[in-house]
């Protein structure tokens, strides 16, 4: 492949050798972008993890700290008159109610996704456009 020299003056060049000269420099362009591109992602994917397992480990210790409250306020609702079992049986209904409501929102959000309605219209759209050509002199894409 034809490569610019220095001392080179492009208008030597045939228009063969320009256009392999261009697109071997596009061809270096789009290789170069791939590169940073994996390299971002690559230090990206590194944060993520990191970010990640500090979350979960955040997420544990709060797992912990809820059952710890939850044994304290079922030995206060004891220190109040609740036999023990009756006392943990009311935090256990507590986190049964907290839990289907959570159930509940998270059905009620899941039946909100429409599914990129939007897009699919569009593209339908863009579809027909692209087979109809809508009167002009150049033929319709054919399936």
């Amino acid at each position: 492949m034809s490569e610019a020299l220095p001392g080179e003056r492009m208008e030597d060049k045939s228009l063969g050798e320009l256009v392999a000269l261009a697109s071997s420099n596009i061809s270096n362009l789009v290789r170069a972008e791939m590169d940073l591109a994996k390299l971002e992602l690559k230090a990206d994917a590194k944060k993520a993890a990191y970010g990640s397992t500090m979350f979960t480990i955040a997420a544990l210790m709060g797992g912990l700290i809820v059952i710890l409250l939850s044994i304290a306020l079922a030995y206060g609702l004891v220190a109040a008159g609740l036999w023990h079992w009756a006392a943990f049986l009311v935090v256990a209904g507590v986190y049964l109610l907290l839990a289907a409501a959570l159930i509940a929102f998270g059905y009620w959000r899941m039946r909100k996704i429409e599914g990129a309605k939007r897009t699919r219209r569009t593209l339908k759209d863009d579809f027909t456009m692209l087979r109809h050509r809508g009167g002009s002199d150049v033929p319709a894409i054919e399936d």
